[in-house]
């Protein structure tokens, strides 16, 4: 694992950090890992992929009996539940984040990876923030939604995410104490703000695109 690096990335919605990491990950030829889990911790684990749907990214709670009862764990040490809760899956979607990053160098999207991982050796903490304009006239482009309705889906999605963040972790969501590096990437742009990242770990990290 020493050569190994980990760059985490937490975000808010509408603020392009998905795309900052997927611009990272080719730069340095490695992969990266955001929505994918939820197929990895399927896969492990025996659970349909709708379970962990359901839960991501969502603080604890308690998947219904029917749910569970639809969706059994299948041959797997996490059997013997007939209630299927949010704890029990981020310990499987844990599972598979430390073993992806105990086999390759990686970037990893949200799902609290940065905590998970807080005790690898290599690795790079970061939070991509934006201005609220720029977050809502992404979002309006991206998905084809009115103004109104992107802000909302901002401020609910964000909202779900700090709560599920803080409820896992030790940390703050968003807050600069938390990660290596907060950046606003509606000053720089994506491009921009790739660049900038991949200038931190190399210094961080010595590791060069």
């Amino acid at each position: 694992m020493k050569d190994k690096f980990v760059i985490n990335i937490g975000r808010q919605l509408g603020s392009g950090g998905k795309a900052v990491g997927e611009a990272v990950a080719a730069r340095l030829g490695i992969g990266v890992y955001d929505k994918q889990l939820i197929n990895l911790a399927a896969e492990q684990s025996g659970i349909c992929p709708e379970i962990f749907e359901k839960a991501d990214e969502k603080e604890s709670r308690n998947l219904s009996r029917s749910s569970a009862s639809a969706f059994p764990f299948v041959g797997s040490e996490y059997s013997g539940s007939n209630v299927l809760s949010s704890d029990a899956l981020f310990k499987i979607q844990s599972d598979v984040i430390r073993d992806l990053a105990s086999r390759e160098s990686c970037v990893f999207v949200g799902r609290c990876a940065d905590y998970i991982l807080r005790d690898h050796p290599r690795t790079v903490n970061i939070f991509i923030a934006a201005g609220r304009a720029e977050r809502i006239e992404r979002l309006c482009r991206l998905h084809g939604i009115a103004p109104g309705e992107a802000e909302s889906l901002m401020d609910r999605t964000d909202a779900r995410r700090a709560a599920y963040y803080n409820y896992y972790s030790s940390g703050t969501w968003g807050m600069a104490e938390t990660y290596d590096l907060c950046i606003d990437s509606s000053v720089l742009g994506i491009d921009g703000t790739t660049g900038f990242v991949l200038e931190f770990v190399e210094r961080k990290l010595g590791v060069k695109p």
